[in-house]
């Protein structure tokens, strides 16, 4: 028989979290067969979330399932998505990220395999995971956008050369893109209490680093990494320097927070991140 080495299978449960007066959250789940928009699905001014489950390991050489996909939804619904609720409906000033270790362990108790990590989507922008190895930190991340226009030219290349490899991104007078930027940050869960690192926090010093200076900038000429003399500003250069940027800032603000990596998009098809995990 063929070897095969260890996967990962990530599974994403969508849900929303309804007014109480909705009825029980059993029979919502009941009633809701659309997993693609959420069980329980959405009633009145309800919250949309989803989470995503992680799982590492070999998959059983019959089957080819290292576990069952709804075994995986049936925990979240079980486990979960009660706790969540309830966290809505009596703490809703609660740090998300305070309920991670709380859930998790919940999940561990339903799932035949161990999972490796859960996500909590807080939003299409905004999430936190927490690892099984590590269950006293979670890692935030969050989504921003700032347009720029970029030229990919090397000085020290000839005129021919620079229009060979790069093309039409060669084009004297540049052309734009609107990048997407998620950073991602460990922050350390202190014993009964909240990280003390919001994603306002985070928001302050992303602004103030990456958004501001490159949002509508010609990057070639004003930000000063790329400017006469810097690097090319491809999107490789890009993430290293929005990463720099970043950790200097939080350092010194002194927030207790880890800058682990940046993602940048270019395009929805192109992205880079530094460093690489």
């Amino acid at each position: 028989m063929e070897k095969t080495a260890p996967i990962e299978l990530i599974r994403t449960t969508r849900f929303c979290v309804n007014d109480p007066g909705f009825g029980e959250l059993e029979a919502q789940v009941r009633a809701d067969p659309n997993g693609c928009g959420g069980r329980p699905s959405m009633r009145g001014l309800g919250r949309s979330y989803s989470v995503d489950v992680s799982a590492r390991g070999l998959p059983d050489p019959v089957l080819g399932y290292l576990i069952d996909i709804k075994a995986i939804d049936r925990a979240v619904r079980d486990a979960v998505v009660p706790l969540i609720a309830r966290a809505c409906h009596e703490e809703p000033a609660r740090d998300p990220a305070t309920l991670m270790p709380t859930l998790l362990d919940a999940l561990c108790g339903l799932l035949p395999v161990r999972p490796a990590s859960l996500r909590w989507n807080l939003t299409p922008s905004l999430s936190i995971t927490m690892t099984t190895q590590d269950t006293t930190t979670v890692v935030l991340r969050s989504t921003f956008e700032f347009a720029a226009a970029h030229r990919l030219h090397v000085d020290t290349l000839s005129a021919e050369e620079n229009r060979r490899l790069f093309g039409k991104c060669n084009n004297p007078n540049g052309h734009g893109h609107n990048y997407r930027v998620e950073p991602a940050v460990a922050l350390a869960l202190p014993p009964g209490g909240a990280p003390g690192f919001t994603v306002q926090d985070l928001e302050r010093l992303v602004e103030a680093s990456i958004i501001e200076p490159f949002d509508h900038m010609n990057l070639n000429t004003d930000v000063p990494e790329f400017a006469q003399d810097g690097v090319n500003p491809s999107v490789e250069h890009i993430a290293r320097v929005c990463h720099q940027r970043l950790a200097k800032a939080i350092a010194e603000d002194g927030a207790p927070a880890r800058l682990l990596e940046v993602t940048v998009w270019e395009t929805d098809r192109t992205r880079c991140t530094y460093p690489a995990s």
